[in-house]
């Protein structure tokens, strides 16, 4: 999720009306501590979610022979290359936000239509494998703990790492589906217009103009939510259930 929103003074409105919603039925005032305690547990998995996603982004076109990425330091795991401080901060108050976008020159691929196809599917293919990699993770983790448990072991510590553990697979798996939602500037938009060379089209443009509206509306109207939610956890559940036989 890139630049789309920035610059946007509509978009800012928006985000804000967004976040005073979400921020009415939320803990924040409620329970002030509980809810900065919470922020701070989904932190990791948001920074490392939206960094591998841009990150794969950047490295895919690189290597498909487009220099852009590079040029511009976004070849990087650092997440400062990649955070966008406001897409953090709608993430973390309105559960939807972007990172900075990572710019891509068509024209130095050698194969423009397949070459911009892999580097969109890039960001979401990687969310899913850290997802998958950390509920490996997760397993090991809360085997270790119960085959080694004992009376001076610190369950706070314990619950706020397992918190930490399903926050990233959880942010992740977010990431993912939410980016294939096929509205501009999401990569499902971009997958879908490479795969049926929709490019140059009127409905291209068409759709492209009224993507934010669409987006929004969508978001107003809490349908990615209804959509994404029984998905990821239908994935959580899947992945988990890879895990959950291992004799670790």
């Amino acid at each position: 999720m890139g630049g789309f929103f920035r610059g946007n003074g509509f978009s800012i409105i928006l985000i804000v009306i967004l976040a005073i919603n979400m921020i009415r039925g939320s803990s924040l005032f409620s329970d002030p501590l509980g809810w900065l305690w919470n922020i701070v547990l989904i932190l990791p998995g948001i920074i490392i979610g939206i960094t591998v996603h841009e990150w794969a982004h950047a490295w895919t076109a690189y290597k498909l022979g487009d220099s852009t990425p590079k040029l511009q330091g976004r070849v990087s795991l650092n997440p400062v290359r990649h955070i966008d401080p406001v897409g953090l901060i709608a993430l973390v108050f309105i559960g939807f936000g972007w990172g900075k976008p990572v710019m891509v020159n068509p024209y130095a691929f050698r194969h423009p239509r397949r070459d911009n196809l892999l580097t969109d599917v890039a960001g979401i293919t990687l969310n899913f494998i850290v997802a998958f990699a950390f509920m490996g993770i997760m397993r090991v983790y809360v085997g270790y703990v119960i085959d080694n448990a004992s009376g001076s072991m610190n369950m706070e510590v314990f619950h706020a790492t397992l918190m930490i553990l399903q926050y990233i697979i959880w942010m992740n798996l977010v990431l993912m589906i939410f980016n294939l939602l096929p509205v501009p500037p999401l990569d499902g938009f971009g997958i879908v217009t490479e795969a049926f060379n929709l490019r140059g089209k009127p409905i291209y443009s068409m759709i492209y103009n009224a993507g934010f509206p669409i987006l929004i509306a969508l978001i107003l109207f809490n349908v990615p939510s209804l959509v994404i939610r029984p998905v990821i956890s239908a994935l959580f559940d899947f992945m988990y259930g890879v895990f959950a036989p291992w004799p670790f």
